[in-house]
């Protein structure tokens, strides 16, 4: 099933299905991120941790978003070695 299916998949820890959670509310536009799910992190995670975590996802958005407006494309480096969504 892999990350596309992340909820349902036996793959993944509670926390780490937690972690992904957060990940995905932190990149949707608008940002939806609710209390109850910061509340859960904070449970989990110390204050380092969620600021490393945060900063990491947003890095990646930021660093996505970037190389989408300036059209740039995978060079094949990691070619076979993600997993794609599913169509």
């Amino acid at each position: 099933m892999g990350l596309a299916n992340f909820e349902s998949s036996p793959e993944f820890t509670e926390t780490e299905k937690l972690a992904l959670r957060y990940a995905a509310a932190l990149t949707a536009t608008p940002t939806e991120l609710g209390d109850d799910l910061f509340d859960a992190m904070r449970a989990l995670f110390e204050a380092r941790q969620l600021v490393e975590l945060t900063s990491a996802i947003a890095w990646e958005n930021y660093r996505a978003r970037f190389n989408h407006a300036f059209g740039c494309e995978a060079e094949g480096f990691s070619k076979g070695a993600f997993c794609p969504l599913p169509k």
